[in-house]
């Protein structure tokens, strides 16, 4: 089964109105969670994942919350490595409950792109600990074209062009349906 099978069959890959974490509006949506609460296929797809970073130096995995947790853990296990996370207080990202060593190279984990938002925000927080992003591993992505840029090398399973919309912009199929928020905020 290819990737994108693997999110229809799991009904991990929504149509509809959606409002998405940047602001943006969209018709498709990826709750990657529906995927990755199937434990074994999530296990076969990123460890297809892990082979495409598994020859970079790193010495970690981390991943923003709450999306890229799953993803994040089970590339580290792949990778035989450890593997810590960021979480939301009042709104921002921040490392609460793990250390980074200066000098530690990282891999930053996630489940979907689309602007990037929160991989960035884990970027700096690694940075501002003293470690070194090295490469972005995630499972779609969804940036539109030419793609979003870190800084560092992008691995994905899946690139997608999915249409992403400002809310001023919307077409007439859109801006006649309610969004709906489905993934975290």
């Amino acid at each position: 089964m290819d990737i994108i099978d693997s999110f229809r069959a799991t009904g991990a890959l929504l149509d509809g109105h959606f409002l998405l974490r940047s602001g943006l509006h969209s018709r498709q949506y990826f709750q990657c969670a529906l995927l990755l609460q199937h434990a074994k296929l999530a296990s076969e797809l990123i460890s297809k994942l892990a082979v495409q970073v598994r020859n970079l130096n790193f010495d970690a995995v981390i991943s923003p919350a709450m999306g890229g947790i799953l993803v994040g853990q089970e590339l580290a296990r792949h990778l035989e490595t450890r593997h810590i996370f960021t979480e939301k207080e009042n709104g921002k990202l921040k490392l609460r409950r793990f250390g980074i060593k200066p000098g530690e190279r990282f891999i930053v984990a996630e489940d979907v792109v689309t602007t990037g938002s929160a991989v960035r925000e884990t970027i700096e927080i690694v940075k501002a600990a003293g470690g070194i992003p090295v490469a972005v591993a995630v499972i779609v992505d969804r940036s539109s074209t030419p793609g979003v840029d870190f800084g560092i090398p992008l691995y994905s399973l899946l690139k997608l062009h999915v249409e992403t919309f400002p809310a001023d912009k919307l077409p007439a199929d859109l801006a006649s349906t309610p969004a709906v928020k489905p993934g975290s905020s």
